[in-house]
């Protein structure tokens, strides 16, 4: 079987690392790809968004299933496209997607179906939503509408934060057309977590937690990012939290989607915060996190295929989803001055012995050479017996990796720690 997947990052690169385990996979190809995939998959010059030529490359090469992994060929109907064109894809249709593509339509479902979530306002006019967040308790978290490259989401302790959120998203256009609506709500406290489920839109089977760290910088400082790392299992998801999602959030959502006529198949990511009243969602992706895949797949000891094909095809209740109970830790190595401005082209000297640890996000290849091409350029990932373990490799590997302008965090899983320790 030709497997195609579309995007080129981190994410892309962990799930195409796992399909090549399945010997049903006879070539993987990868739209766009990246100098990583490149050792992998063969990649095509086709961006992610470009879905008529995603299309027409998938006829002419006779794929035979094709897995869309980001949030805007998703968003833009990619997978409706695909199988039109009698491609089975795993990953939701447009209408499904829009539980990401939407945060005023996911918080509306979510108020709609009793699933528990921060108490919200919607604004399309900026000038109301400024005279909200004069008066509204503080802290407050502003939202785009849209999708905003995980980062459009600010979360203001001050008036002057909460104002400057709304003039920046709603009326210098931060995140364009993302921007045209704003959800504002409350902020909730509470450790959080990210749950990635499978769902053929009647079961769900949950893949093992994982604990995201968005802020650039150590002890949770700095700018948010799109995510300096991550740690599987999370230790604040326990049985108890995991039954409750399940009977509060997960199934409650995936019935809410059919009733709505947007039947989900694919992967959903519930982000979580575990709040003194209970777990809460604070959103929902309608794809595989980036970086919670690079350590959620190599914990899984079902095989990806299997379970992806059976998600598409409805068989997810038959087909064994089994995660091993060792750990994981994602170590994101970036390019200095991420996520704001930072210069590329540096080579990257990665040591043979460890590549298969090694996932790579923003690299190409310039005259046989990876260089940097992005902000988050390399996830280094361990799995271990203990988090401890996995942490201590991540970083030991990391320290054998060198670029012009590393960057990466030295904090990473020292929250877990703490907690499996106290």
């Amino acid at each position: 079987m030709k497997i195609l997947v579309v995007g080129g990052g981190g994410r892309e690169h962990a799930i195409i690392r796992k399909l090549k385990e399945n010997p049903k996979a006879e070539k993987i190809y990868a739209c766009p790809g990246n100098g990583g995939i490149a050792r992998d998959a063969e990649c095509v010059d086709i961006g992610a968004k470009d879905i008529p030529k995603i299309v027409e490359f998938a006829k002419s090469e006779g794929i035979g299933y094709a897995v869309v992994a980001p949030d805007d060929p998703l968003v833009l109907g990619c997978v409706d496209e695909l199988e039109k064109a009698g491609i089975p894809c795993f990953g939701p249709r447009a209408n499904a997607a829009i539980i990401e593509g939407s945060k005023v339509f996911s918080k509306n479902l979510m108020k709609k179906y009793g699933i528990p979530t921060a108490s919200y306002e919607v604004f399309s006019d900026a000038d109301k939503a400024l005279e909200h967040v004069r008066t509204c308790p503080l802290p407050t978290v502003v939202k785009a509408d849209g999708l905003a490259l995980g980062k459009g989401v600010i979360i203001a302790f001050t008036r002057e934060e909460a104002e400057d959120a709304v003039r920046s998203i709603m009326k210098d256009k931060k995140f364009g057309k993302s921007g045209d609506s704003i959800v504002i709500e409350e902020f909730l406290e509470g450790p959080e977590v990210s749950v990635l489920a499978f769902t053929d839109g009647k079961c769900v089977k949950p893949m093992v937690s994982s604990m995201d760290h968005k802020r650039a910088g150590d002890g949770d400082t700095g700018l948010n990012t799109g995510g300096m790392g991550t740690v599987a299992p999370n230790p604040f998801y326990t049985e108890d939290v995991a039954r409750e999602c399940m009977d509060r959030i997960f199934i409650p959502t995936i019935e809410a989607m059919k009733k709505e006529g947007r039947e989900f198949r694919g992967c959903l990511y519930f982000g979580l915060m575990i709040t003194k009243k209970g777990p809460y969602v604070i959103e929902y992706n309608c794809r595989f996190g980036d970086p919670e895949t690079q350590v959620v797949l190599p914990l899984l000891e079902s095989d990806l295929l299997d379970i992806m094909t059976a998600t598409t095809e409805q068989r997810l209740e038959e087909t064994e989803v089994r995660f091993s109970t060792g750990a994981a830790c994602c170590l994101i190595m970036a390019s200095k001055g991420y996520p704001l401005s930072y210069e590329k082209g540096f080579e990257i000297n990665i040591p043979e012995c460890v590549m298969d640890r090694v996932y790579v996000a923003g690299a190409s290849l310039k005259d046989g050479r990876l260089v940097t091409s992005g902000g988050r350029v390399l996830g280094v990932t361990a799995t271990a017996d203990t988090l401890g373990e996995a942490v201590a490799e991540a970083y030991e590997t990391a320290g054998l990796i060198d670029f012009e302008n590393a960057y990466y965090r030295h904090d990473i899983g020292k929250r877990a720690l703490s907690a499996l320790e106290g």
